[in-house]
């Protein structure tokens, strides 16, 4: 099996390696707005895939993504492809990796594998089988191996296979990139940060312009638009696996940094205005908010969705309403939902709101024409991301667009 090259010709610097092959994940519905940000970074897209975007980086474009992507979950660089049977096949493969030219056996490593139509029995077999071949190569060239950390490695490994290929990645990332590097308390029927992100430039709103999520549960909304809107790059407070890797070039990784830095807005008051009803809850956001340094910049008022007003005579709404965890059944929720509609026709004329919805039916209950719904994975639930514009009267007769993400802006 010959292994993708990270060696060859010097493009951007001294001892820089070439642009390779990746493949970055991120919820499904959201690869439009990942492949334009990965473009951004300054990397090749060649094809938009469900749930992720193949391009190809070279060293500054992988960490650039990896420090200012809002959308992707990881950025994954392709080290080898092989065709296999069985799992002799894949270890051998494996094998033939040189997995030390990559990292040192001072640092620690985990193996994740993804699988689609595999005929393998287990995929926790063949993940140890793909560990012992690291290893094992190790053994050869340095006698010695490393060291196995399944919580938090240096160096995470991660192989997809087909029914008949298997690929090899090094995980750049290391921790999912949704985790910002703040600490964060999560509140039920959280959503992800990157697909907070995602909502937020799906809605079309602008920074600088009016935002409000009245029922913000930890924050993770006001908190996405806040850095949008101070042009903050979401990494900044975190590290990254390739600062792990040998080809790390920690001079490049200062440029980059400093540049990303150079271009923050000042910390101001924002328009971001949040609410929620749950004391405890409200102190969740509370402290996320502080944690990420926008304890003055963003307004919290503890309060029943149903009592919030206008902070402004316009603005967007993004919000993300119970469905089941925090409000009851099913039963008490058919008879609140129509309460919501009721409160944004009367209170709201001149907005635009946007409502995520996992359950089909609830939504229908609002009273409300939705002009646009957005198909939109949060995990593995389906969900509809819902846009209303809000007029005065009923808004009976509006006409209705459903499309998926990626054919939106």
């Amino acid at each position: 099996m010959k292994p993708v090259s990270r060696r060859g010709p010097v493009r951007a610097g001294r001892d820089t390696p070439p642009p390779a092959s990746h493949f970055a994940t991120c919820p499904r519905g959201l690869e439009a707005l990942l492949a334009a940000e990965l473009a951004a970074a300054g990397a090749s897209v060649v094809r938009q895939l469900p749930a992720g975007v193949l391009f190809v980086a070279d060293a500054a474009a992988e960490m650039r993504a990896n420090l200012t992507s809002r959308i992707a979950t990881r950025i994954l660089r392709k080290v080898g492809h092989a065709r296999y049977r069985n799992e002799a096949d894949v270890y051998r493969a494996a094998l033939e990796l040189p997995w030390p030219a990559w990292f040192g056996v001072d640092k620690t490593i985990a193996v994740k594998v993804g699988a689609q139509h595999a005929p393998l029995k287990s995929l926790n077999f063949i993940t140890l089988r793909i560990k012992d071949a690291i290893c094992d190569r190790f053994r050869t060239e340095t006698q010695a191996r490393p060291s196995v950390d399944a919580v938090s490695p240096d160096v995470p490994v991660y192989a997809f296979f087909t029914a008949e290929t298997v690929t090899f990645y090094l995980d750049t990332s290391g921790e999912p990139l949704f985790k910002r590097g703040f600490r964060r308390e999560a509140a039920a029927a959280s959503i992800k940060e990157n697909l907070a992100a995602g909502m937020l430039m799906l809605s079309g709103w602008e920074p600088g312009t009016p935002l409000l999520d009245p029922m913000c549960g930890a924050g993770t909304i006001l908190i996405e638009a806040a850095d949008m809107a101070l042009d903050r790059a979401p990494g900044r407070a975190r590290r990254f696996a390739f600062e792990h890797y040998r080809d790390f070039d920690a001079a490049l990784w200062g440029r980059i940094r400093a540049d990303v830095r150079a271009r923050e807005k000042p910390l101001a008051r924002l328009p971001i205005h949040g609410a929620d009803r749950d004391r405890w809850v409200l102190d969740k956001a509370r402290n996320n908010v502080a944690a990420a340094g926008y304890a003055d910049a963003i307004t919290l008022e503890l309060a029943d969705v149903l009592d919030v007003r206008p902070p402004a005579a316009a603005g967007t709404i993004v919000t993300n309403p119970p469905y089941g965890e925090r409000m009851g059944e099913a039963d008490a929720l058919a008879e609140w939902y129509p309460l919501l509609g009721d409160w944004l026709k009367r209170n709201f004329a001149g907005w635009r709101a946007w409502i995520i919805s996992g359950d089909p039916l609830l939504p229908k209950r609002i009273g409300l024409k939705a002009s646009r719904k957005i198909v939109l994975f949060n995990g593995p639930i389906e969900t509809r991301f819902l846009e209303y514009r809000l007029v005065s009267g009923a808004m009976r007769g509006t006409a209705v667009s459903e499309a998926p993400a990626a054919s939106t802006g």
